[in-house]
C-alpha cells in the first residue's frame, strides 16, 4: 500500500494534513533564522561570490533559500486551496498523493521565480560592471522599487490574480477535471502558483530593499499578503499600501 494513502477519516485527515503544512511553514522560518545569525548562509548568497565560490553553486544556494523562503512565506497562505482540493478528493484513496502534487507544482512555480529572480540579479550585476552610467545611479533602484511595488497595487492583474486566489472552491473547480488525476493535481497547483506570484512578486521583491534574512520584515510581509489573499477585508489594504510605497520610494529620491 502507497505511502500517500490513508485509512482515516478525511475531516480528521485534513486537519492533520494542514497542521502539518503549518509545522513546515514554522520549520522553515527557524531555519531562516538560523541562516541569519551566518554571513555566509543562503540568504547571503552576495557574500559567497567574493569567496572563491563557483557561480552554479552560488544561484543553486539562492534558490534553496528562495525555496525555504517560499515554504515560510506563502505556502501558509495557500492553505485554503489546500483544505478545498482534500474535501473534494476526501472519497479517493490516493487523495494525499493529489494533495502532495498540488503542493509540489506550487512550491516549483516560486523556485522558478526564485530562479528568475536571481538571473536579473546576475544581468544587472553584469550591466553595472560594464556600463558606468548603471553603476553611476544604482542609487535610483531602491525607489524605483518601492515605487513599482506601490503601482503595481493599483493594476488591473493584481486584483485579477487575488479573484482567483480568494475564491479556493471557484478555483478548484475551474482547474480540477478529475482525469489523468496526478498530472491534473500538479497543474493546479503550478496554476496557483502562477496566480499568486501574479499577486505577490512585487511585494516578495521587497525583501531586497529592507533586508533579506531580516525575519521581522519577512514576517510583516508575510502577513501582508495572507491578509490580502485570504482576509475578507484583505482588498482594503491593497491602496493603502500602494500609497505607501509609492510616497516611500518619492521620500527616498528626493531625500537622494
Amino acid at each position: 500500500m502507497s505511502i500517500f494513502r490513508s485509512a482515516a477519516p478525511p475531516a480528521v485527515e485534513r486537519t492533520i494534513l494542514l497542521c502539518s503544512i503549518l509545522l513546515l511553514a514554522l520549520a522553515a522560518w527557524f531555519a531562516l533564522w538560523l541562516s541569519s545569525d551566518s554571513s555566509y548562509g543562503f540568504l547571503h548568497t552576495h557574500h559567497l561570490g567574493h569567496h572563491g565560490v563557483s557561480s552554479s553553486s552560488v544561484m543553486l544556494l539562492f534558490v534553496l533559500g528562495w525555496a525555504v523562503m517560499t515554504i515560510a512565506m506563502m505556502l501558509p497562505t495557500t492553505l485554503p486551496i489546500i483544505a478545498t482540493f482534500h474535501k473534494i478528493t476526501g472519497n479517493r484513496g490516493d487523495r494525499l498523493l493529489l494533495v502532495a502534487l498540488v503542493i509540489l507544482g506550487y512550491l516549483l512555480t516560486w523556485v522558478l521565480f526564485g530562479a528568475l529572480v536571481y538571473l536579473v540579479y546576475l544581468s544587472l550585476e553584469w550591466s553595472m560592471n560594464y556600463i558606468p552610467l548603471l553603476k553611476d545611479n544604482m542609487w535610483i533602484g531602491v525607489p524605483s522599487l518601492l515605487i513599482l511595488a506601490g503601482v503595481f497595487q493599483f493594476t488591473s492583474v493584481k486584483y485579477r490574480c487575488l479573484d482567483k486566489c480568494r475564491s479556493p472552491f471557484s478555483f478548484v473547480i475551474e482547474h480540477w477535471q478529475g482525469h489523468h488525476d496526478r498530472w491534473n493535481a500538479f497543474r493546479l497547483g503550478v496554476d496557483n502558483g502562477v496566480f499568486c506570484v501574479g499577486c505577490c512578486w512585487a511585494l516578495m521583491l521587497l525583501m531586497f530593499i529592507v533586508g533579506v534574512g531580516s525575519l521581522g520584515w519577512m514576517f510583516i510581509l508575510a502577513a501582508i499578503m495572507a491578509i490580502e489573499k485570504n482576509v475578507s477585508w484583505g482588498r482594503r489594504i491593497s491602496t493603502p499600501l500602494g500609497i505607501l510605497l509609492i510616497v516611500w520610494g518619492f521620500a527616498l529620491l528626493a531625500l537622494s
